[in-house]
């Protein structure tokens, strides 16, 4: 698959179909391209109404060149697009950029025009790029290839870019030349209905001198097949992408806890730390985390050594660690020693390392050469606050000096001033040493690198295959669709979760006062009433729940009070039976859940349950299949983890039994797209074990909305 780019990156020779005459048309800038930065082929101007463009000879049409190209970029009206494509699939030519915009972008009308246009490239074996996109870049010294409309030429390097937008593609190479960021390849994607970001990751894999991938994207196309790409490419190069659309504007309703706070975002966000892909926030801090990763190595451990001339920018580096999850290092006796007898009293020595204003360019460099001695250092960060009387240039050189002698650990540089002292900025930039403005754009790049580090440590796992009744869940979901009911009984959802292991409280369906009181008898005291009925949704709200009933009497009372509030909410015509349950108050109420995305298809939520979910938010989010290694991740991650493992003389929760939870909600979700929301909460977690005390499931509509999944699942167990 990935051969078959090469036409787009490593080309021959070029066709610009539409080329123009005028300057200030699209046709003209990329022509002036390719010439301007030495394209190292044959370029041929094609235009039937002009004899020489840029001083090349044009040619009036396609068929008339004098070879095959291997690369044409068609810059004409959208109407002729389709036609010079079948006149260059005629020619032989491989591979095509279509600039024009005027497809799918714009329309039921653009969609059959690219439907059209699609038909016609797949008729010619082609692969194209585009419609709608700014064009292709390689700054390879055998290409030197600038074929979009982007006036900058960025400098040459080891990064690879992806642009899904025409107007950021230039903002983008614009910004690589400002940061000094080496690129390699550059593609404006477009509309993308060929070539995609999972076509040039397969690309970028193979290529020897990528060493970073760079990603802005708005849409994922086929997440399924994203992920399978990205787990295996990021073990190889680190991927960063900015990916657009944080917003839930017009995000439809969703009835579950789960639903209601699962996002798109949400589940791209899980997508990507699944596949160990780094996620920028913006475009400043992907170029942020580009620096560090196009030159530094990775870090041993999340350790730091700060230095700097002031004391202030020294805290705010510091904080700024902490609260990123790096450790401020504690130097041993032997370093601390060493700075002090380098420098004067008044300076701190102990970490941050303030060599107060007088510091000179000498002090950088050793203390930068102290600090990185000691084992206990991972990385190091270099502030500077420019003083009367030393140059920024010369500091520059200390650190550059400094880190040539400990090249195993990577070193950042803050330099704060006026402007971002810029001279200073790009001489460390040039030596390969990542220079910022401010102190916390250095720490999200060193986090941002610990953390790719923990990736590549990480093992390669499979998700695990569980035991399950397949059969007893289509049963269930077919009996509800019988009736017409996209909601389950709560004791349908207790019988889907139990087909797949997932632990639930033990429970009885009743339909009298007498047999409640039997099964608290058989259950044990004190119980739970729980009526059953498709009209209730939220039993609190129509007091069809009773807790905490201690004995025969209490049962019979809350039963007859129950049935009461039934009557007055006129639900009792459709009361399936009562549901007895144990009580259960003592554990930590956490939630398990999953909502359907129609571009990602599942997503597994777990977080801190009970009523206040909504509220909090404490939640962490997968896309299935979830290994266990990620199961325990989620688990982690939410802020409330530390009272999971107990607080103030409090037992821990077991946590295997939540693990395996997670991994077998997974499994569920994947075998069975008929559910399309689920919600366990509270799942009881204790120090003896877990149980759902309480669970809802809605499947999707019959006809057709909400039942948007992907066609791969894992295997079905009986």
């Amino acid at each position: 698959m990935s051969t078959s780019l090469r036409p787009f990156f490593r080309p021959r020779s070029i066709a610009v179909i539409g080329a123009s005459r005028r300057p200030g048309t699209v046709g003209h800038q990329i022509v002036e391209n390719l010439v301007t930065h030495g394209f190292q082929g044959p370029v041929y101007p094609v235009n039937p109404r002009a004899t020489a463009i840029h001083s090349i000879p044009a040619w009036r049409s396609v068929r008339e060149l004098p070879e095959t190209v291997d690369l044409a970029v068609i810059v004409v009206p959208k109407d002729r697009v389709a036609q010079v494509v079948d006149e260059c699939g005629a020619q032989g030519i491989p591979a095509v950029v279509v600039i024009s915009a005027g497809f799918r972008e714009v329309g039921i009308e653009g969609s059959r025009r690219e439907a059209h246009l699609m038909e016609r490239i797949r008729h010619h074996g082609m692969r194209l790029v585009g419609p709608n996109c700014m064009g292709v870049l390689s700054t390879d010294p055998a290409v030197r290839m600038n074929a979009t409309f982007a006036p900058t030429m960025p400098p040459p390097g080891r990064v690879s870019f992806l642009s899904q937008s025409g107007a950021m593609g230039v903002t983008i190479l614009d910004y690589a030349a400002e940061y000094g960021i080496g690129i390699r390849d550059f593609v404006s994607v477009g509309n993308k209905p060929d070539v995609s970001g999972n076509d040039l990751l397969e690309w970028w894999e193979t290529d020897p001198e990528t060493r970073v991938i760079l990603m802005y994207l708005e849409t994922f196309g086929n997440p399924r097949h994203f992920t399978r790409i990205a787990r295996r490419v990021s073990r190889r190069k680190p991927i960063i992408v900015v990916k657009s659309g944080r917003s839930r504007a017009g995000a439809r309703a969703a009835t579950s806890h789960t639903g209601a706070i699962a996002g798109r975002d949400a589940a791209a966000d899980a997508l990507l730390a699944q596949c160990g892909v780094l996620r920028a926030d913006t475009v400043e801090e992907l170029f942020d985390l580009a620096m560090a990763f196009g030159n530094l190595p990775i870090p041993r451990g999340n350790r730091v050594a700060i230095v700097t001339n002031a004391g202030g920018p020294g805290i705010i580096v510091a904080d700024a660690c902490e609260a990123e999850g790096l450790e401020v290092a504690e130097f041993q006796d032997e370093t601390v020693e060493q700075l002090r007898r380098i420098f004067p009293e008044e300076a701190s020595v102990r970490n941050p390392v303030d060599m107060i204003a007088t510091a000179t360019p000498e002090s950088y460099r050793l203390a930068l050469d102290v600090v990185m001695g000691d084992p206990g250092v991972d990385a190091a960060i270099a502030a500077f606050v420019p003083p009367l009387g030393v140059r920024q240039e010369d500091v520059a050189e200390a650190i550059m000096e400094a880190a040539g002698r400990h090249p195993e650990t990577p070193v950042l540089a803050v330099l704060m001033g006026r402007e971002g002292l810029p001279q200073g900025r790009s001489q460390l930039r040039s030596a390969g040493i990542p220079a910022y403005i401010f102190p916390e754009s250095a720490v999200r790049a060193l986090r941002a690198l610990h953390r790719y580090g923990r990736w590549l440590a990480r093992p390669v796992q499979a998700p695990a295959v569980f035991p399950a009744d397949a059969v007893a869940v289509r049963r269930i979901v077919e009996g509800a669709r019988s009736e017409g009911r996209t909601r389950l009984l709560e004791v349908e959802a207790y019988g889907i979760l139990e087909a797949y292991g997932i632990p639930v409280i033990p429970h009885r369906l009743v339909q009298s006062a007498e047999d409640a009181v039997e099964a608290g008898e058989e259950l044990g005291w004190p119980v739970v009433l729980k009526a059953v009925s498709p009209q209730i949704v939220h039993k609190t709200e129509l007091g069809a729940v009773r807790l905490d009933l201690r004995s025969p009497q209490d049962v019979r009372t809350a039963f007859t009070e129950l049935r009461t509030s039934l009557e007055h909410h006129q639900v009792h015509e459709d009361l399936r039976g009562v549901l007895v349950a144990p009580y259960r108050p003592a554990g930590r109420e956490l939630i398990l859940g999953m909502s359907t995305d129609s571009t990602f298809g599942p997503v597994v939520m777990f977080g801190l349950g009970g009523i206040y979910v909504e509220t909090f938010k404490d939640v962490a989010f997968r896309v299935p299949p979830v290994t266990e290694q990620e199961a325990r991740d989620m688990i982690r991650s939410i802020r409330s983890y530390p009272l999971l493992e107990g607080v103030r003389g409090e037992k821990a929760v077991r946590l295997d039994p939540v693990v395996e939870a997670i991994q077998r909600l997974s499994q569920l979700v994947q075998n069975h797209p008929a559910l399309a929301e689920v919600d366990v909460n509270p799942f009881l977690a204790t120090a003896e074990g877990a149980w759902a005390l309480d669970a809802r499931i809605r499947l999707t509509d019959p006809t057709g909305s909400s039942s948007v999944r992907p066609s791969s699942q894992s295997p079905e167990v009986r």
